[in-house]
């Protein structure tokens, strides 16, 4: 008899994606993914460990690809002078990504309105899991703290330091999820050129 069918975590990932991309989070279950991909739910369990780890790394996986996106979209723009312009582009990263990979950017999109289905349940998640989701909040932090300086070198006091961080975190976060949700609106110039104003707006109000 020849030997079972290997499934690679990697190709179990996309699939997994796939699902996640066209029936939501919610439609991601072992035993979709099961169906979808041909391995047995015991691989898959065996892979994952648990539906919520399988939902994180699909997660994830999308979120480190789309964060390194954002970080070249970024240092672009700097490159050319105006950091308010850099600000302007990682607002616009998500769609930009989403351009390129249109089923990984419906899985970062689907959890920028705070987490749409209940997906990224942190319960049960191992220490390496939690590590994981650590460094991803780390390094949107560190974007923002970097851009807010960039845009107002000259705060002073740190409360007026943490307004900064905070509209910049607006332009990054707040508005690219209303403006490019629901599902596909990233591929619409209208709600495009609405952000790009409206991270405008934010930016020449600066900090009070």
């Amino acid at each position: 008899m020849g030997r079972p069918r290997a499934h690679q975590p990697d190709d179990l990932l996309d699939h997994a994606r796939d699902l996640w991309a066209e029936l939501g989070a919610g439609g991601l279950t072992i035993r979709a993914l099961a169906e979808r991909s041909g391995a047995s739910n015991g691989a898959i369990y065996h892979a994952f460990g648990s539906r919520g780890s399988l939902v994180l790394q699909v997660w994830a996986r999308a979120a480190e690809v789309f964060l390194d996106h954002q970080e070249v979209v970024v240092e672009q723009a700097l490159a050319d002078g105006d950091p308010r312009d850099a600000v302007v582009a990682a607002a616009l990263a998500p769609a930009s990504y989403a351009d390129g990979d249109p089923a990984g950017g419906r899985v970062l999109l689907g959890l920028m309105d705070g987490g749409a289905d209940g997906a990224l349940d942190t319960h049960g998640l191992t220490a390496d899991e939690r590590e994981r989701l650590r460094r991803h909040r780390h390094r949107i932090s560190a974007l923002i703290d970097r851009l807010a300086a960039q845009v107002w070198p000259a705060a002073a006091g740190e409360e007026h330091r943490r307004h900064a961080r905070t509209l910049v975190r607006y332009c990054l976060v707040d508005l690219p999820g209303s403006l490019l949700l629901p599902r596909d609106r990233w591929g619409d110039p209208l709600p495009r050129r609405a952000l790009a104003h409206a991270v405008r707006g934010v930016l020449e109000a600066g900090p009070a």
